[in-house]
């Protein structure tokens, strides 16, 4: 019955740390891009945060996502600073991507009016990211 009791306590051991996740994460702005090539762990969380202020017709636009290192956990949140509240004031337009696998890719991102065909971007955030 004792080896029975401990193989039942080393199984759920075994799960609960099969179960945690890692929920760090790191976040970084456009002022940062001098930190890259970016080192990533798998299951590590990045939180990308531009200025931007679409009342302009400016929007960041993803052109690179990093799809084989990195997932997208939804869709461009786009907020005004609390104390703002003025309207065409800028704010700030974050992304959530989770590291999913090791390997390199390439996170860039353009600022720009869409429809504005051949003019250079107003700003540029090119990363590369090494997931291990």
């Amino acid at each position: 019955m004792p080896v029975l009791r401990l193989t039942l306590v080393l199984g759920l051991a075994l799960l609960s740390a099969c179960a945690q996740k890692s929920t760090t994460s790191l976040a970084l702005h456009q002022k940062q891009q001098s930190q890259c090539p970016l080192t990533l762990h798998t299951g590590q969380q990045l939180i990308l945060r531009m200025p931007s202020n679409p009342t302009t017709g400016f929007r960041w636009l993803v052109r690179d996502s990093a799809a084989n290192v990195l997932q997208s956990l939804g869709p461009e949140v786009y907020s005004n600073p609390e104390d703002a509240g003025l309207v065409g004031s800028a704010g700030v337009s974050t992304w959530r991507f989770e590291a999913i696998q090791a390997g390199e890719g390439r996170l860039h991102l353009t600022y720009e009016r869409p429809w504005e065909v051949g003019v250079v971007p107003a700003q540029r955030f090119d990363c590369e990211i090494r997931v291990k």
